[in-house]
């Protein structure tokens, strides 16, 4: 292991400890400001941890199938029911994601989404998008977006 899983396993045994609760969103957040400190300090990311700040996220997408501009705080937290279980859940999938195989990996920027995916992600998007001007309202570059 490295310092960053040290620090991990510290912070799930004792999160009040080191976030104040064991809250999915304050992890994120302290885990952003020792990437932060580390990077003023001229310290070198080993490649566990590289490998975590590069390809966590889209792991994580793919395992959840949750595909998203949200942070994988954000994502978790969509399947849990708090910020407590999301915390929780957080270290299990990050077992999972250590114990991954590697050469499963793909590129994010080089998947292309299938399209059950883009059609799910459309729905929400337009279930999301506020639609609330009439067709009228609307100027002619705007869409034709179903109204509510």
């Amino acid at each position: 292991m490295n310092a960053l899983f040290n620090l991990l396993e510290k912070i799930k045994t004792k999160p009040g400890l080191y976030l104040g609760t064991a809250s999915i969103s304050n992890l994120r957040m302290f885990i952003l400001g020792y990437r932060f400190s580390r990077s003023e300090l001229d310290i070198t990311n080993t490649e566990t941890e590289s490998d975590f700040y590069k390809n966590f996220q889209p792991w994580l997408q793919n395992r959840l199938s949750i595909h998203s501009v949200n942070a994988w705080d954000k994502i978790i937290l969509l399947t849990c029911i708090d910020e407590k279980a999301a915390f929780d859940y957080f270290f299990q999938l990050l077992d999972e994601f250590i114990q991954r195989d590697k050469s499963q990996d793909v590129d994010p920027i080089l998947a292309e989404p299938s399209s059950k995916t883009s059609k799910n992600s459309q729905q929400v998007a337009l279930s999301t998008f506020d639609c609330s001007l009439s067709k009228s309202d609307r100027s002619p570059e705007m869409p034709n977006l179903p109204n509510r």
